[in-house]
């Protein structure tokens, strides 16, 4: 038996697997050694997860998550789990596993739209291309924090609908300055933006909101998905942001020229049939 974990800077969400048979299933917080120390991760593991994931040792951990892109950060991740589950850990990509999960064993590009973004082409076992997500500061283009960026940023300048700002306002219940020191003295702002984007889906009948959710696809779509050869193959599409405002994504994608295969919010039961198959 064997455990996958699949973390997004959101949250983790974990599957105790037997063969491709889930025997428990569980969810805590996001975990990225960008942001977090291995003691903090290590800390979450063990206070979050139920007992039943710890009731013996298993054959192997693979651990999937956002921040696991260098060997430094990889090693991080791994020691915390190790210390928590005694067994082998096998640490890769948040992309790696959302290419899995999409497309299993088949060939194609894979994409990420959630708290953050990033794309790849997939072999059907590894990455074999991958353009530079950046952040939510130089990039992260079409992601919830890139979203919530803009629009936090356009309220405060005053250039958003005054009546949308006031709406926001009365929902979350926060001032100008509570949403500055929100976002600049936030250890995860990219989750605090990500989780302000929600918002636009309650005002997509806005021409102003609907505008700045297909810009930010497009964005996505001209300075990453440009780089492949995407007319040779269509996209797949995972994360909750890619759900949440599937409608304007397909348009922006036709726009485009670029063709969908799926969208979906999870990559587990993908993951759990990749290494069913192992």
């Amino acid at each position: 038996m064997n455990i996958i974990a699949d973390s997004s800077a959101t949250r983790t969400e974990w599957a105790l697997v037997d063969g491709n048979e889930i025997v428990e299933h569980a969810f805590t917080k996001g975990l990225n050694p960008f942001f977090q120390t291995r003691r903090e991760i290590s800390h979450i593991v063990r206070l979050e997860l139920p007992e039943a994931f710890f009731r013996r040792r298993w054959n192997h951990v693979y651990f999937y998550g956002a921040g696991c892109a260098t060997q430094e950060k990889c090693k991080i991740m791994e020691s915390s789990l190790v210390a928590q589950f005694k067994t082998t850990v096998t640490v890769e990509s948040d992309l790696l596993g959302a290419a899995r999960g999409l497309l299993v064993r088949e060939p194609g590009l894979a994409c990420i739209i959630g708290t953050g973004s990033n794309s790849c082409l997939y072999d059907g076992t590894e990455i074999v291309k991958n353009i530079a997500p950046l952040g939510f500061v130089l990039g992260d283009e079409g992601s919830g924090a890139y979203m919530g960026k803009n629009l936090i940023a356009d309220m405060l300048k005053g250039i958003a609908p005054e009546n949308l700002t006031h709406a926001f306002f009365e929902k979350f219940a926060v001032t100008p300055n509570m949403l500055m020191n929100d976002v600049y003295s936030n250890p995860m702002p990219s989750r605090t933006l990500s989780h302000y984007s929600t918002f636009l889906a309650e005002h997509l009948d806005n021409a102003y909101v609907y505008n700045l959710v297909y810009s930010a696809f497009m964005s996505f779509f001209a300075r990453n998905i440009a780089a492949y050869d995407y007319k040779s193959m269509p996209l797949s599409f995972v994360g909750s942001t890619s759900v949440l405002f599937e409608d304007v994504l397909r348009k922006a994608a036709a726009d485009f020229g670029v063709g969908i295969k799926r969208i979906i919010r999870y990559s587990m039961p993908g993951l759990v049939e990749y290494h069913a198959t192992e």
